[in-house]
């Protein structure tokens, strides 16, 4: 396979635990080709999705905290979308205007023959925090408004609870509120921009001490080990970002049923890769623009999430052809 990533630009990654470049490897190890590309680099030309794509490729023996952990295999090439077996969509967000712009061009792209993992309208479609509504089940007591009133009253109700906005990433605009937090009008004038953008207020989970947990699901198939992502001590985000200790380890027997029940709607909406987040027995969010934690999982057990990944690629890709 030839396979094209549209991802961040390539010195700007932490190569050592970046999931693209772990998903890239593990293709090259199965001697698939690798090029890449930016957003900025996509267009239409004549009614035809192309990009600017340039062919690199990761020696086995790569140090990936270097600055020089790819080469280029050739000269930036001028190609439609449609032309590589696989289209991997792995630019991170913000979910801004050019991103969704670029998920029209992929479904575009889709139509003239390109296979695009996740499909632009999955990645349009589904908004990573509002997607957990659809499955109450696993869901803890959650109120989406910017209706200040309605927020208090559920904090009222519940006593302890999260505030996040709804576009946030890496654990960033998350507070808690418990019970007499007396700068409820100032969290909430300033995370929803004086009651201009909704938020998603949720009843504080007190598992999150042994971790804010990501499951993983390849084209349906949960990983079987999760990255158990423990907040430092007196936070309330487990983010890796935020400053979380990730530990590896196995799927609970909740785990898989969360999982196996989520994973078939998932799959026919064209959502190849998913991450979900889970805390106690709860999903708080299904992350799909960019999921990551393949290294961590992979660095701590034995199961290797990128060979799952490039596997279950080619199978997919093959029986489409």
């Amino acid at each position: 396979m030839h396979v094209l990533f549209i991802i961040d630009p390539l010195p700007s990654l932490s190569a050592y635990k970046d999931t693209s470049v772990a998903m890239m490897r593990a293709l090259i190890a199965h001697n698939h080709q690798i090029s890449v590309t930016l957003l900025s680099d996509m267009y239409i030309d004549n009614s035809r999705v192309k990009a600017r794509t340039t062919p690199i490729h990761i020696a086995a023996d790569a140090d990936l905290h270097s600055a020089n952990w790819w080469t280029e295999t050739g000269a930036p090439t001028e190609l439609e979308l449609n032309a590589f077996s696989a289209v991997i969509m792995r630019k991170d967000p913000p979910f801004d205007m050019e991103y969704f712009y670029a998920t029209h061009l992929l479904s575009f792209a889709e139509a003239q023959g390109a296979k695009v993992f996740n499909t632009g309208a999955a990645l349009r479609n589904h908004p990573e925090k509002l997607a957990i509504t659809e499955f109450p089940e696993f869901t803890p007591p959650t109120l989406v408004t910017r209706d200040m009133d309605r927020i208090r009253a559920f904090h009222q109700q519940h006593k302890d609870v999260i505030v996040k906005p709804l576009d946030g990433m890496g654990g960033m605009g998350i507070f808690r509120m418990r019970e007499g937090e007396v700068n409820v009008g100032a969290i909430l004038e300033t995370l929803s921009k004086n009651s201009t953008e909704s938020l998603m207020v949720q009843r504080y989970i007190p598992e999150i001490t042994q971790g804010d947990k990501r499951i993983l699901i390849i084209n349906g198939q949960p990983v079987p080990y999760c990255l158990a992502r423990i907040p430092l001590a007196g936070e309330t985000r487990g983010n890796l970002a935020a400053g979380g200790r990730g530990v590896a380890q196995p799927l609970s027997e909740h785990d898989w049923h969360i999982a196996n029940s989520i994973a078939p709607k998932l799959v026919e909406r064209g959502l190849f890769l998913v991450g979900l987040d889970v805390i106690g027995n709860y999903v708080t969010e299904i992350n799909v623009t960019s999921p990551t934690c393949f290294v961590e999982i992979t660095e701590q057990t034995d199961c290797h999430v990128g060979e799952l990944f490039a596997q279950a690629l080619a199978t997919v890709v093959g029986n489409e052809t």
